[in-house]
């Protein structure tokens, strides 16, 4: 576990540096799918841009309200005080909620078709959230909670995790449910034709992200009642998803059937 890594005489921020590698990894098989599903490359770039920034303003704007009470307001219009508030704090819900709501935008504006895109390429998110995970584990961010029993994990002085106490190793316990969806969700679109990628996603993210905030420890996750922040969306993501997938198979049963052509026989 270390902040940095220190590669040819330069300090790299590990958390950065995963995340910049999960970017890669995640475009380079992106251009395998794009290829085999004969879709547009640009046209992937586009919707990939406008999640990036959707993600990143959402992920900021709901790490600010969680943290609101944290932040000093009266301190918010000093340039050192606002950078370091910019820089750092992140909510992957609110990336999440941001990036998909930029699609959508981008899909309309653009008149690009998001549906095949988001069905092939649903599993690169989760691949890229793993990696982020990783880093989070080297940064110590994100922490658990204390834990005397099997893999846990201590970490240094300087990292972002209390040092010293043995802790319960939540990164790298959502690191791997997250490996285990992306190749989940890689294989169901590869034997199923009709996949509902993005409810598929959410609900299974949503079980995963409710059960281990039970074994996070970090204060900066907000709080209501007797769950977190992520947790209450977590219950709400998945309720819709669930929702709306039982809307779509009432509508499926109850569509007309159509009629069987007349001089054809029937086989029992």
């Amino acid at each position: 576990m270390q902040i940095y890594f220190h590669l040819f005489g330069h300090s790299i921020p590990a958390y950065g540096l995963l995340i910049v590698l999960g970017v890669i990894t995640a475009n380079l098989l992106g251009a395998v799918i794009i290829r085999r599903y004969r879709l547009d490359f640009n046209d992937f770039i586009l919707l990939e841009a406008y999640a990036f920034l959707g993600g990143f303003l959402g992920a900021k704007v709901l790490y600010l309200a969680v943290s609101f009470q944290d932040i000093d307001w009266s301190r918010i219009l000093e340039p050192a005080y606002f950078n370091s508030l910019m820089q750092g704090g992140f909510v992957f819900y609110g990336g999440l909620i941001g990036g998909i709501a930029a699609v959508l935008c981008a899909s309309r504006l653009h008149k690009i078709p998001c549906s095949p895109y988001l069905r092939h390429c649903i599993f690169l998110i989760p691949l890229i959230h793993c990696f982020g995970r990783v880093g989070c584990f080297f940064a110590g961010c994100c922490y658990g909670i204390p834990w005397d029993g099997l893999f846990s994990v201590t970490f240094p002085q300087g990292s972002l995790a209390p040092a010293g106490v043995p802790l319960f190793p939540v990164q790298l316990a959502e690191a791997f449910c997250l490996l285990a969806l992306s190749l989940l969700l890689r294989y169901l679109d590869t034997v199923l034709t009709h996949f509902y990628a993005v409810e598929t996603y959410l609900i299974s993210y949503g079980i995963i992200r409710f059960v281990l905030e039970f074994f996070r420890d970090d204060s900066a996750r907000g709080k209501l009642l007797f769950l977190s922040t992520s947790q209450w969306i977590s219950l709400l993501l998945t309720g819709c998803c669930l929702y709306l997938l039982k809307r779509r198979a009432g509508q499926s049963k109850a569509a007309p059937k159509p009629p069987a052509q007349s001089g054809t026989s029937q086989t029992p």
